[in-house]
């Protein structure tokens, strides 16, 4: 096989004959690029190859499930996906249109010691990608994704005979069945379910329902044209348009979930949106109280709460901070062997007795159902309220070039760190540390902080600020971090701000 070129002219001979990828789909934990102006069919097929050399090439049975999402072009992006599969030699079992965590779960369902799901996620439409596993519920990390890069891209891809395709139905029964089992709520629950017109709409309100809890819809037609908003409950358009449902509905909740189905967003009975991160929060508080000692990763974007908070204290619980990326996380929570982990995206993963350990919106859902009905005399605002009080920042991301925005942040990374050695302020307060595990999380020395790293998925850095103290001084905190941002004059304008 020749090596795929990075750039070949739409409407040409070449176009249709030769694989097309550019570098920069290859990312920390999984592949996206824009269709077609990244990546054509026959690149997609290229890749296929390549993840099967790469599954030989790690001793697995060559056997993969393949699921795609709901949008109009991922059907032919996974048929040419299949194709190289099978080039080869894999046998592929292709369990059709599903959510992400459904097509995790067949890797279990089926005994298939690899996952290949074709998805943008949560990007707007014109992105396609795959989220890949050798050894659920583990996904490929940086490691795994730069091996497959070098397989791809350097024309390695060995055919193999042996290659076999076969649809699999019943997936999303026995899904059904793991998620929800016989369990029946005991009170009653009004909950919005918001997807966003995305792939989770032909699964979502049918979970509520075998839970016996209210289904109010919101945006749940399947419509791969996102008539309303692009899916991201992370999005503030998403949990406004949330927030919404529950005023006109009077409901208990709305839970929203991205493109995919692997996220899920929280909205209370009073309208007020809860950071993912804070509703880790609440579920840690919970959970605590079942598994005492229990450890907790949240990552580096997430509140301090998960560290500070008296409550997770009293009943002995660890907080872990580590990398964003939903990878990196799941590799955590698996290593450390913790009971769940938190990502102020809203990915979460749910391990021990309560899941599998990978991100799955549905059983976030599922679980913060159960929540509620152990705790039958309260409201969701209640339990919010209950936490301690701190301000933050939505996750704002600036605009920087995939090909630039790692050395750009080295450098606002030194930059962070050298203000610290010097003594200098941050937000008017001392800097007590910089934890550069995953870009500068800048703290206080009121435990404040202000976060930049770059974004492992879009081209794009990314900014979230926390105050203890007030809302003034989160805006101090992201005026004083914008302010070094701003000595790189590749970074360009925030997607949003506060």
């Amino acid at each position: 096989m020749k090596k795929p070129a990075a750039t070949v002219t739409p409407n040409t001979w070449e176009f249709l004959r030769d694989p097309m990828i550019t570098p920069t789909g290859f990312r920390e934990y999984d592949a996206r690029w824009k269709y077609p102006d990244e990546i054509n069919l026959p690149g997609m097929t290229a890749l296929g190859l390549g993840i099967g050399t790469q599954m030989r090439a790690h001793g697995l049975e060559p056997v993969i499930s393949v699921g795609n999402d709901y949008r109009d072009y991922s059907l032919a992006i996974k048929n040419a996906l299949v194709v190289g599969l099978m080039q080869a030699g894999i046998q592929v079992k292709d369990i059709g249109p599903c959510i992400t965590p459904m097509c995790y779960f067949s890797s279990f369902h089926l005994g298939t010691p690899a996952v290949a799901m074709v998805t943008a996620s949560h990007n707007p439409n014109g992105w396609t990608g795959v989220k890949m596993g050798f050894d659920m519920p583990l996904t490929h990390g940086p490691d795994e994704m730069t091996e497959l890069k070098d397989i791809v891209l350097n024309g390695k891809g060995k055919p193999q005979p042996g290659g076999f395709y076969e649809t699999v139905d019943g997936v999303w029964n026995a899904y059904m069945d793991d998620l929800v089992g016989d369990f029946k709520m005991t009170r009653k629950l009004k909950v919005v379910c918001a997807t966003g017109n995305g792939t989770a709409a032909a699964y979502a309100p049918a979970l509520f329902e075998r839970l016996g809890v209210e289904v109010v819809d919101r945006h749940n037609r399947l419509d791969y044209t996102f008539p309303n908003y692009n899916p991201n409950p992370e999005a503030m358009e998403m949990l406004h348009d949330m927030a919404e449902g529950v005023r006109a509905s009077g409901a208990d909740m709305a839970l929203g979930f991205d493109g995919d189905g692997d996220r899920c967003g929280v909205v209370d009975d009073e309208g007020e949106e809860i950071f993912a991160d804070k509703v880790g929060v609440i579920m840690a508080r919970d959970l605590s109280k079942l598994y005492p000692g229990a450890t907790f990763v949240a990552d580096v974007k997430s509140t301090g709460l998960f560290a500070s908070d008296p409550e997770l204290k009293k009943y002995g619980a660890k907080a872990d901070y580590w990398k964003t990326g939903h990878s990196h996380m799941k590799r955590r929570v698996h290593e450390i062997g913790a009971l769940a982990g938190f990502e102020k995206s809203g990915h979460y993963f749910l391990a021990g007795d309560l899941g599998r350990g990978y991100d799955d919106g549905l059983r976030v859902a599922v679980e913060i159902c159960k929540l509620m009905d152990r705790n039958p005399d309260m409201k969701m605002s209640d339990l919010r309220k209950a936490l301690p009080k701190t301000w933050s920042t939505p996750t704002m991301s600036p605009y920087c070039a995939d090909t630039e925005k790692y050395e750009v942040l080295d450098r606002l990374v030194a930059k962070l760190v050298a203000k610290h050695e010097a003594g200098e302020p941050l937000a008017g307060r001392p800097i007590k540390e910089v934890v550069t595990v995953n870009g500068a999380r800048v703290i206080l020395d009121n435990g404040s902080w202000g976060l930049v790293r770059a974004s492992s998925n879009t081209p794009n850095l990314v900014v979230v600020c926390e105050s203890s103290e007030s809302e003034a001084e989160m805006h101090a905190i992201f005026s004083d971090i914008d302010a070094v941002i701003r000595t790189e004059p590749s970074v360009g304008d925030y997607d949003q701000t506060i």
